[in-house]
């Protein structure tokens, strides 16, 4: 089928589609991701031009504000001045790269590779996150669901920005590798990005 770019498996970025078994081994290694052993730590210089890019990539440039407890999080998640731009700017780029990947690989196929992705994540994320909160002296089930809801929907982006042929650059990736080095990506509240 020809894209944008004119030629099958490629499009306009200009990177180049092989088939669907880069999701597969993106799940695959999944496990290796260090889910949540950085949360609370000081951002590192690395981490935070990842987060800008990452907000720059979604046309959302705003300041970042390191969380440095679970506690904290939990409020932030639930603060009636959350953002909702950081939502949306994700849910339209995901609508974009549903169309591209899916025109690409057919919706069954991208489906089902998706869903290993997310089967795989949901195994693993939410032990990830309860042993994360239980070091720092949290058990709390439902904050560590939410923890694990947004790891998933993570490696979901990442691997349906994979799918779609998009560069490193994409927002997805970059979030995705804030997530597999240990941080948690909280969204805005008012016009402040939090990470925890």
């Amino acid at each position: 089928m020809a894209r944008d770019a004119g030629q099958r498996g490629e499009h306009a970025g200009g990177s180049r589609l092989t088939d669907l078994s880069s999701v597969t081994r993106f799940a695959r290694s999944l496990g290796a991701a260090s889910w949540f052993a950085a949360v609370g730590q000081p951002l590192t210089d690395g981490e935070a031009r990842e987060a800008l890019d990452y907000l720059a990539a979604l046309d959302l440039g705003t300041e970042i504000v390191a969380v440095s407890d679970w506690r904290t999080a939990e409020a932030k998640t639930r603060d009636p001045a959350w953002n909702a731009r950081w939502w949306n700017a994700e849910e339209k780029e995901r609508l974009v790269l549903l169309q591209r990947a899916g025109a690409e690989w057919g919706e069954d196929s991208l489906m089902a590779a998706l869903t290993r992705v997310t089967d795989e994540a949901t195994r693993i994320t939410l032990g990830a996150a309860s042993i994360a909160a239980a070091r720092d002296g949290v058990a709390d089930p439902a904050l560590c669901r939410v923890a694990a809801g947004a790891a998933t929907q993570a490696a979901y982006q990442a691997a349906l920005a994979r799918a779609a042929g998009a560069a490193d650059s994409h927002p997805f990736a970059i979030k995705f590798r804030l997530f597999a080095a240990g941080r948690w990506p909280l969204g805005l509240v008012g016009d402040t990005f939090h990470l925890f």
